[in-house]
């Protein structure tokens, strides 16, 4: 997962990680842990991805880094 590249959508959207943590039902602790191992579930990537209104999603939760 390319979290830096996901970092700088939640800001380019004027979002903070806890502003979506709770968005897509999680809390900002898991939220932060997800992040730092870069491991999301399918549905919480949907709902990211919905949110953040991502058009290549494949760039940023199917790459290894």
């Amino acid at each position: 997962m390319n979290v830096p590249r996901l970092r700088g959508i939640i800001a380019e959207r004027g979002l903070t990680q806890a502003k979506v943590a709770k968005s897509i039902g999680i809390s900002e602790r898991s939220f932060y842990r997800k992040m730092k191992n870069g491991v999301f579930g399918t549905d919480e990537a949907q709902k990211m991805i919905a949110l953040l209104n991502i058009q290549n999603p494949a760039d940023i939760f199917l790459t290894k880094k």
